[in-house]
Parts: C-alpha cells; sequence; structure tokens
C-alpha cells in the first residue's frame, strides 16, 4: 500500500473546502475592520492604502473601500502632490488586476475612470486598447463600453473612428448587439437628418437597411441585427405641438390637445388661450382631474361669453412663448368648432417615403417573403414583416399584417401580450384612419382582437365609439379626455372597470352588456356623466344582484338632465 496516493473523499474535499473559506473570511473580517478604523478616525495613511488593496485584490465589488481610496488620495492632493502621482500611476496596474477578477465591477470601472480623470499625461491611447481587449473578451461587457466612450470623450476621438470600429466589431460577428447600439448612437450624430432630429440623413440610412439585411439574411435567428433594423424603421422624435383645438358653445369649454403629455400649470409650459384676439384668464384642468402630465387640457369659459350677434369668434391658443399656436372659429349659429392635425397629413401611423427608400423598403419586404419561405417560423422575419407593412402602407397590408400577427401568436407564444397589444395599437391607428379617410366622428372598433385601447389622445372629437366584442379588461381612466363622446358601445368584453366613462361630459347611450361587472360598486363613474340617458348592463354578474334594479334606476334618475 506504501506509495500510492490517497484519493480523498467527496466529504473530505468539502470540509477541506470549508476550513479554506473560514481562514478566508477571517483574514477579511481583519482587515476590512481595520480599513474601517482608520477611515472612523481619518487616518488616511499608506498602511490604509495596502489594506484595502489587499482586499480589492481578492473582492473588487465592495464600493466603500473604493470611496476611502478616494478619500485617501484627495486629501494627500493638499500637500502631498508627488506620492500622490506616485500612487495614481500604480493604481492602474492594480486596476486591471482587480478587473481581471471581475471584468463587469461596479466599483472598478468608476475608479479607473475617477483615476484617469486626474492623473495627468493620461496615455488615452493605451486606455483604448485595454477597452478593446477586454471587448475581445465578452463583446457584450457594458462597463466597458461605458468606459469606452467616457476615454473617447477625454481623447477627443472622432466619432467617425467609433463608427468604423462598430464595422469592424460587427464585421467579425454579426450577434454582437453592444455593436449595433452603439452604431445607432453614432450614426444620428455624424449622418443627421436636417429635418427630423434623433433620426440618420437617408443615403446613410439606405446603406444601414443593407448592412442589416446582410446581418439578419447570414443569421436569421440571431436578435441584434433584427432589432437594429427596428431601430433604423424608427420614427424620428415627436416635437412639440399644438394637436388641437376644440370649443363647445353649450358646455361653454375650450379643448386643447398636444403632441406629447405636457403640464400646463407650470409656468414654462403654460398655454394663454386668445378670444377675439384678447387674452382670456384660463384655469387649465385634466379632463380625468386626476393627472399631473396629459396630451389633453379643457378650460370653461364663463356663461354667454360666445353668444351675442358677433358673425365669428376666434379662439388662438400660444404655447411655448408663442412659438406655437393654433386658432379655430366658432361661426354664429354654431354649436362648436375645431381645428385638428390630420393624421395622414401628419404621417403619424407611417414613414415618410421618399421614392428611392420605398423602392428599397419594397425590395426588403420581398427578401423577407422569401426568407418566411425558407423559415416560415421565423419570430423575428414574421415582426420584420409586419413592420415593414406598417411603414410602407398601413391599411393596404392590413389582412396580411393580421395573418402574420396570428402566426406570431402560434409560434412565439411566451410574448402573446406583446403581440396582441402591438396588433390592438395597429388596428386603433387604421380605425383613425378610416375615419378620417370618411369625414365622420364615429370610430368602429368593434371584434377587432383588441386587448387595449391606444392613441385616446387623438379621438377627442369622437362622438360614438364601438369596441364590441374585443379582449379588453378594462376602460381607462385615460379615456376621460373624450369629451365629445355621446355613445359607447362595449358589449362582450371582459371589462371589470369603467373608470374611462368618469367626467365624460356629453355621454347618453352606454351599452356594456356581457361583461365582468359583479358589483355596483363598479358602476360609480357612470354617476358622473351627467346627461346620461341610457345603460345596458345584460349579461353581467351585477344584473343578478337582489338591489340591481332600483339602483339603476338611482344612477338614471341622478345622472339624467335637467
Amino acid at each position: 500500500m506504501h506509495g500510492r496516493v490517497k484519493v480523498k473523499t467527496s466529504a473530505e474535499q468539502a470540509e477541506t473546502k470549508r476550513k479554506e473559506r473560514e481562514k478566508k473570511l477571517k483574514l477579511f473580517q481583519v482587515a476590512s475592520a481595520a480599513a474601517a478604523s482608520k477611515r472612523a478616525n481619518g487616518e488616511f495613511d499608506k498602511e490604509a492604502l495596502e489594506i484595502t488593496k489587499n482586499i480589492l485584490e481578492q473582492n473588487p465589488d465592495i464600493a466603500s473601500l473604493w470611496n476611502f481610496r478616494r478619500e485617501i488620495l484627495l486629501f494627500w492632493e493638499k500637500g502631498r502632490l508627488e506620492e500622490v502621482k506616485e500612487v495614481l500611476s500604480a493604481e492602474l496596474p492594480f486596476l486591471e488586476t482587480c478587473l481581471r477578477v471581475n471584468p463587469k465591477s461596479y466599483g472598478a470601472w468608476h475608479h479607473r475612470a475617477w483615476v484617469l480623470a486626474h492623473a495627468k499625461d493620461t496615455d488615452w491611447a493605451k486606455e483604448l486598447r485595454l477597452c478593446g481587449a477586454f471587448l475581445q473578451k465578452d463583446e457584450r461587457n457594458f462597463h466597458c463600453w461605458d468606459h469606452r466612450r467616457f476615454v473617447v470623450q477625454h481623447a477627443g476621438i472622432p466619432d467617425t473612428d467609433e463608427l468604423e470600429y462598430t464595422s469592424q466589431l460587427i464585421g467579425t460577428n454579426f450577434s454582437n448587439y453592444s455593436a449595433w447600439h452603439y452604431r445607432s448612437c453614432l450614426l444620428p450624430r455624424i449622418y443627421p437628418d436636417p429635418e427630423k432630429k434623433g433620426r440618420v440623413a437617408e443615403p446613410q440610412l439606405l446603406k444601414e437597411y443593407e448592412l442589416a439585411q446582410n446581418a439578419f439574411f447570414t443569421d436569421p435567428s440571431d436578435q441584434s441585427a433584427w432589432f437594429y433594423h427596428r431601430w433604423l424603421l424608427g420614427r424620428a422624435e415627436i416635437e412639440d405641438a399644438i394637436t388641437c383645438v376644440y370649443v363647445s358653445k353649450p358646455l361653454q369649454t375650450v379643448l386643447v390637445s398636444f403632441s406629447k403629455p405636457v403640464n400646463l400649470r407650470k409656468e414654462e409650459d403654460e398655454a394663454v388661450l386668445f378670444i377675439d384676439s384678447r387674452p382670456f384668464p384660463t384655469k387649465w384642468q385634466v379632463p380625468d382631474k386626476r393627472s399631473t402630465f396629459s396630451h389633453v387640457w379643457v378650460c370653461k369659459l364663463p356663461p354667454g361669453l360666445l353668444e351675442g350677434e358677433t358673425l365669428q369668434h376666434c379662439l388662438h391658443v400660444a404655447w411655448k412663448d408663442g412659438q406655437l399656436n393654433k386658432e379655430c372659429l366658432l361661426y354664429r349659429g354654431s354649436n362648436e368648432s375645431w381645428c385638428q392635425d390630420s393624421a395622414t397629413d401628419q404621417k403619424l401611423f407611417s414613414l415618410e417615403l421618399s421614392v428611392e427608400k420605398s423602392s428599397v423598403l419594397r425590395a426588403e419586404m420581398d427578401s423577407c417573403h422569401q426568407l418566411l419561405d425558407l423559415e416560415p417560423e421565423n419570430k423575428w422575419c414574421l415582426l420584420t414583416c409586419i413592420l415593414l407593412s406598417r411603414a410602407i402602407d398601413p391599411l393596404g397590408h392590413a389582412s396580411k399584417t393580421l395573418t402574420w400577427f396570428r402566426k406570431l401568436l402560434a409560434v412565439d407564444p411566451l410574448r402573446a401580450g406583446y403581440y396582441q397589444d402591438l396588433h390592438s395599437k395597429y388596428q386603433v391607428e387604421d380605425g383613425l384612419l378610416c375615419m378620417e379617410y370618411a369625414e365622420t366622428r364615429v370610430l368602429h372598433l368593434a371584434r377587432k382582437e383588441l386587448t387595449s385601447l391606444f392613441h385616446l389622445d387623438l379621438m377627442v372629437l369622437v362622438t360614438h365609439l364601438d369596441v364590441s366584442g374585443n379582449c379588453l379588461h378594462a376602460l381607462p381612466l385615460a379615456m376621460s379626455c373624450l369629451q365629445c363622446l355621446q355613445v359607447l358601445h362595449a358589449d362582450d368584453n371582459e371589462i371589470e372597470d369603467i373608470e374611462g366613462v368618469r367626467n365624460l361630459p356629453v355621454l347618453q347611450d352606454v351599452c356594456l352588456k356581457n361583461n365582468r361587472l359583479a358589483h355596483l360598486s363598479q358602476l360609480q363613474p357612470l354617476t358622473s356623466c351627467c346627461r346620461l340617458v341610457s345603460v345596458e348592463l345584460g349579461g353581467n354578474p351585477v344584473e343578478n344582484l337582489p338591489d340591481f334594479s332600483t339602483h339603476l334606476d338611482e344612477l338614471l334618475a341622478c345622472t339624467r338632465p335637467v
């Protein structure tokens, strides 16, 4: 038996590791206590630096120790500049050692940036090479990407050089999502679209489409290039604008809607109402009475202000110190008037395509169709076909879009909620376009498989809304911006919450049959509808309650117009 190596059992190995961990833990506790004691006593000396160094070399994720090291160096800057310079030069290789222990250490990367900012004669080229080395080991290390941007900024490296760097990385590996993302940050700065803030000039944009297409045709299952392609299809940043001004003589109300949620109670966002060229003191309110920011704001006018023999009244709203304006004319004998931007003219739901860009996107659509023939269950290709169809012609591709959505739900059920909501958004957009083309104020969204309601701020002029036969669980509070709504049909859904009907001033008829309204308290929002005449609730659990009929009669009695 002599001369043979004894093989330790698993229990013995576990015990050995436990003893080693206990030994390390004791040393760590002693060192941490010593560092904490020195910091508490204000002992900013070399020993403190050595203690923190020994700990951080083993565990670089202790933020308090990095803070202590910076406090020591800042303290020494008051009279020990040579020593500070010496420590800073030694700090970079020490930090490199720490980053090799954990390349994603928040504290180590932050401290490295601090050291570089405080050191003199920093070798930024060397630092850039270090970033390249770390990114070569892990191309998605976002800590290193952030640090690279810091280095690029301080070294004054041109954006064009960085764009070339992303091209090299993408050429090596199409799956480098971080490089695609960095590219999306650089392009708007290098090739800005003069008319669309945050977007890329068209000549370069067309080249990027080709680059993305090469990537996802090389590996159709990789998501990086598909996401980048989706960014390319994105719209420009929404600009501040007044999108609608509406006035109602019977209600003595002025309504204003904006392209973004705003807070008119803030002095810098104040909107001024002029009536017949005279400024009128206003108290703007949010329709739901709760929100701070909203697309839609209303104000009450004094009774009789719009009466008289005047042929017309001009209502003018000025915003952003008069830089943005919109007005409407209320003629004698009219009860209401409005001025609203056109969704079609403003290209709210589609891209503004030149002939060249349109041809490129149509060619991409054809290519995606070919890819679908080869890989009919590729979810990225299906989703991109939908996005391309929306960019080119939303209504013209509506039936194909529905087919693709249904296939997406089948091949990727884990993201069913996202696909259903996206489909709902597109269905609402199509409904709004059809309503605009028909020059009506009746919005038909029945049996569209809606799971949610979108673009409610664009429905401020709608008088009749039909959302029956969908999958809605609630009429959201944001529906309160439908200040012109008179008739609401929402039968055959799964509605349990009707907060959206609260504060609708001209709502007269509500149909909520076959939903999930089970308690009398759920009907309480209807009491705020002061002109309600008819409510239909058949097929809801609430109708089986003993006092339901009495409660409904009382509800209608208290809301019936006087």
